[in-house]
This record gives structure tokens, sequence and C-alpha cells, in this order.
């Protein structure tokens, strides 16, 4: 049996790496799917596990002959997942997590229309903010820059089949697991009501 494509996108700062890190340890059904990225590597990160670094001129000639099943511009760097890694693993029969932004969840989900997409929220624009700082990676400048961008990305979560919000990061690890669970079986988790939380994300 064919594995499932599971999408999971966020805000930068919500913590959708560590949710999906999570995932990873507790369900050995599932793999994640590294992206290639021109953003420089940081120190902490291994190339191939983190992501695959690349130069501008080798991501474009990938993405010319078509090598990616989704890509987009984040911050001004490019990223993509690479088709062929993807459906192999697919074929294999193993469930596939693309880490991705809204971009490329709207790829995604044009051509795979059965793909699971759920979007992570914040609990609020204090704890947002706060999580940006604590990255520990950026000025005040850039943490700006990717709190304005945050805002502009929550604004597409009605694009996704399932919202969890990571205010306990237990208990949205859990959520985000009976989803997976839920849709194995065939079956439709229960969605959260986010509405007022994201009328208040959305302020300005």
């Amino acid at each position: 049996m064919e594995g499932r494509l599971i999408v999971i996108s966020a805000p930068s700062g919500a913590g959708k790496t560590s949710l999906v890190n999570a995932l990873l340890e507790r369900d050995d059904r599932l793999a994640v799917s590294v992206s290639h990225t021109t953003r420089r590597k940081r120190k902490e990160e291994v190339h191939g596990e983190d992501y695959f670094f690349v130069d501008p001129g080798t991501f474009a000639s990938m993405r010319e002959r078509g090598a990616f099943l989704e890509h987009a511009i984040v911050f001004g760097n490019a990223y993509g997942t690479a088709h062929e890694t993807v459906m192999q693993t697919l074929a294999g029969g193993q469930d596939v997590v693309l880490e991705i932004d809204w971009q490329g969840a709207a790829q995604v989900r044009r051509k795979f229309p059965r793909a699971i997409s759920v979007f992570v929220l914040p609990p609020s624009i204090d704890a947002l903010l706060e999580r940006l700082n604590d990255r520990g990676q950026d000025g005040p400048e850039e943490i700006d820059r990717r709190w304005r961008q945050a805002v502009d990305d929550i604004s597409h979560y009605g694009e996704f089949n399932y919202v969890v919000v990571n205010n306990d990061f237990d208990e949205a690890v859990g959520k985000l697991a009976r989803i997976i669970d839920a849709e194995r079986r065939g079956e439709q988790a229960q969605c959260e009501c986010v509405t007022a939380l994201v009328e208040n994300l959305l302020r300005r």
C-alpha cells in the first residue's frame, strides 16, 4: 500500500520543526523529506539531515529540469522538495512528512489533492514574538521581518485540512499524531475552532 503525503506548515516561530521531530521519534511509519535550500548552513546544521545546502545555480538547474515537487522563496532563500525521493518513499509504503511553507503546500495540494495538510499556530502574538526572540539567531530587524511575515503566513491557515495550536508542546504532538492515525483509518479527525485566535493573531 502506498504511503500518505502529510504536509505540515506554520509561521516562523510556531515550533513546527520541533513538533515534526517529536512525531518522527514516536512513529516509525513516518519519514521526513529533507529539503534543498540555497540558505547558508548554520553552525549546528548537518548537510543531508537538516537540509541539502546547494548554491543558487544548482537549485535553478534542478528547478528547470522539474526535479522539485514544490519550491518557494522564503526570506530571500530558495527551498525545494525533491520529487523523486518523495515518490520512492511513498511507493515503499512509508508516510512522508513535508515540513514546508504555505506556498509549497499549495503546490503540493494541486498535485496531490489527497495529501493531508496541517497548519500549526502559536497560541498568541506574545508567544510568537517570544519564540522568535528565543531563537537567538536574529537581530531586531530580522525578528521584525519574521514577525510581519508570520502574520501573513497565518492568513493562509484556512487552506489546510487541520489546524493545531502549539500551546502545550506535548499536547500539540499528540494532536498531530491523532490526526495522522485517524487519516490512516480513513477517518477525519476532530477539528479545532480557532477563529477567535486567528482574529487576534492577525491584528497588527
